[in-house]
């Protein structure tokens, strides 16, 4: 990706990004994205955006879509950097490599995010108006101007369990669930939390990413036994 910065950046052929107007574009769809997280994922190798004469970060499209992917990957497959990584790795070698467990980003990662209203997504997601609310108030789904993709996922699966007779109201459980484990996940992190400095702020983040996707390996192991025992 620093090939690429670097050739537009020389160029001119296409414009390049400061960090304010990359947070501007990716902030809609992932709202803990800060500067200092940008200057983290750099630091780790993971983007590497062009510099000008006077030291400012410069991003072309290339870099844009390579964040996109990676933070994509870190929010839906909860995904530890040094994982990452090694995707990349492998997609910059020309390879076509897969994420643990055999899943393949899809192509949507590497292009701009959809951002739906409420009627698009009841629309796309297949749902009715009744279920749309009773999802939102049972804290399923949080009101917004607008929806991201994940949201669509889980308004399909409310779709699929309401024609198993599970209503948005048997999963109020859910929302409180969530909140005790990220009641684990800040005790986790207060030793980092301390430090007040950018670079530990944004491994903070990065270590929440890592215990979620702990947290949601002990949670299917869990429900993949219990799902042992009604097959008995």
């Amino acid at each position: 990706m620093a090939a690429s910065s670097a050739r537009a950046l020389a160029s001119g052929a296409a414009p390049l990004l400061s960090i304010g107007q990359v947070l501007a574009r990716l902030t809609p769809d992932f709202p803990d994205l800060t500067p200092s997280k940008l200057r983290f994922l750099e630091e780790q190798g993971l983007v590497s955006p062009a510099r000008t004469e006077s030291g400012y970060r410069k991003f072309a499209a290339g870099d844009l879509e390579r964040l996109r992917l990676i933070l994509s990957m870190q929010r839906d497959h909860y995904l530890p950097l040094k994982v990452i990584r090694a995707y990349l790795d492998d997609l910059d070698a020309g390879l076509s490599p897969t994420l643990p467990g055999g899943a393949t980003p899809g192509l949507t990662m590497l292009s701009a995010a959809r951002r739906l209203s409420r009627d698009e997504l009841i629309r796309d997601a297949g749902a009715s108006a009744a279920l749309m609310h009773d999802a939102v108030s049972a804290s399923i789904i949080l009101p917004a101007d607008y929806y991201g993709e994940n949201v669509l996922l889980v308004l399909r699966a409310l779709v699929e369990l309401q024609r198993s007779g599970i209503e948005p109201r048997h999963l109020r459980g859910f929302r409180g669930a969530a909140e005790r484990e990220l009641g684990l996940i800040e005790s986790a992190l207060v030793p980092q939390a301390r430090r007040k400095d950018a670079s530990s702020r944004a491994k903070a983040s990065e270590m929440a990413v890592e215990i979620a996707g702990q947290l949601e390996v002990v949670r299917s192991s869990l429900i993949r036994s219990a799902l042992g025992r009604l097959t008995k």
